[in-house]
């Protein structure tokens, strides 16, 4: 690891969590260069919904690339691009009657929301837009402005004007329906509020925490912005590709939103990003909004091939199955040590943990690393394991994945009385 601390920034994150040099993986095992194993939960924060080099990618992109097909194409039309658009309008958006033009922007998930934040604006000609708690949307300046976790928000003394915060569903843990919340403040000409061009949210926020909203709150926001002409923009980069069962995290609350954001697993591992959006939206001059790598012909190829797990409903019910069973064990570790408080949140296969005691959550999860579990945290105080396998993960996996879990806090249990009673040693 001496070079990565020689040489990489000090911004380095994950591989403070996960201190081993991996040289491969496959579906959803990892293995470092000293031939451990490790059981994938983290899924490249849900980038690699589709398994670690699924073949059904490997051979298209051996075979593409054998044909000297085009790597970087700017927004020139290619034959990669064109069976992706193909397959995405064949496969995922005319069966769901879902009306949506494509823009191609840079590769990573925070390009497609700069680019929705300039659409919204743009379109409506206003400039405030609206976010919530716990929001999590990228780190550059436009989807800083509108992530809500202060650890992100205070790396830069940016312009955070044009951005209010509203209280996600459940947020004061009341009971009380935040979507009356911001209808009020939109109603009252008082309220300091000016009319958003947009409302922003995530169905599932993962990295606040995994908070899940109500499809009655859903659909409550979604009229909210009908009856103030607001535009409704989903964040889908990381519980969209069918992190929830669907493929868009949305279809089952029956909204229809006017801008979805899509990036990790759309491109099979590669880096790719898109927004949808309605054609009505679609106002731009040729070139007005433009990137040297809007789109990658590897990414397409790929996903075309993904995208055919879509072709019937057998994945869904896959996933759904999937979901019983994580449900099923993390259910047990919750009536198992009931007495820490801990609770579980989730939906689909992106499952939480909460853990009030501070630090428990990053104790359990170094633990489990150590017993061959990759896995991370999320919430403002990370106090959250994130559940976030891969969707094609083996029960078995999945089985004993959740048992390291279990095993890790029965280990950090017993070195906290053990510390308590004195007799602990790094030894132990």
């Amino acid at each position: 690891m001496r070079i990565f601390e020689q040489i990489e920034s000090q911004v380095r994150s994950y591989i403070r969590s996960f201190p081993t040099v991996f040289t491969r993986a496959k579906w959803s095992t990892l293995y470092d260069e000293q031939g451990k194993d490790y059981i994938d939960f983290f899924a490249g924060a849900g980038t690699i919904n589709y398994g670690h080099n699924n073949p059904m990618v490997s051979e298209a992109l051996i075979e593409y690339i054998k044909n000297d097909g085009l790597v970087h194409g700017l927004d020139k039309a290619t034959t990669a691009k064109k069976q992706f658009l193909e397959k995405l309008y064949y496969t995922i958006l005319q069966p769901r009657h879902l009306d949506y033009k494509v823009q191609f922007c840079g590769p990573t998930g925070t390009n497609a929301v700069e680019t929705a934040l300039k659409i919204v604006r743009m379109v409506k000609g206003r400039s405030n837009v609206i976010s919530f708690t716990n929001g999590f949307h990228g780190l550059t300046m436009g989807s800083m402005a509108i992530t809500g976790n202060a650890f992100y928000r205070d790396e830069a003394f940016i312009n955070r004007a044009n951005v209010t915060f509203m209280p996600y569903d459940g947020y004061f843990g009341d009971g009380t329906d935040t979507s009356l919340y911001l209808r009020k403040f939109l109603e009252d000409s008082s309220s300091g509020v000016d009319l958003p061009a947009a409302v922003f949210l995530e169905t599932v926020q993962a990295e606040g925490g995994v908070n899940v909203a109500s499809f009655k709150w859903l659909k409550d926001v979604e009229q909210v912005c009908r009856d103030f002409d607001i535009l409704l923009v989903v964040d889908d980069i990381q519980v969209g590709n069918g992190r929830t069962g669907t493929f868009f995290s949305f279809e089952e609350a029956g909204i229809n939103p006017d801008i979805v954001i899509l990036s990790k697993s759309i491109g099979g591992g590669l880096p790719l990003s898109l927004v949808l959006m309605k054609p009505e939206l679609d106002q731009w001059k040729p070139g007005e909004h433009t990137g040297t790598f809007r789109g990658n012909n590897l990414a397409f190829v790929a996903s075309t091939q993904l995208l055919s797990y879509w072709d019937n409903g057998d994945f869904s019910d896959a996933i759904r199955y999937r979901e019983g069973v994580l449900k099923e064990k993390l259910e047990e570790i919750t009536n198992k040590y009931k007495d820490l408080g801990v609770e579980m949140r989730g939906r689909g296969l992106i499952y939480g943990l909460y853990f009030p005691q501070q630090g428990f959550s990053g104790a359990v999860t170094e633990e489990a690393f150590e017993r061959g579990l990759v896995i991370e945290r999320a919430g403002a105080k990370n106090d959250v394991i994130k559940f976030l396998p891969p969707l094609v993960i083996e029960e078995e996996l999945l089985r004993q994945g959740v048992d390291i879990i279990d095993e890790s806090i029965a280990a950090c249990l017993e070195k906290r009385e053990e510390m308590m009673k004195g007799t602990y040693t790094n030894d132990s």
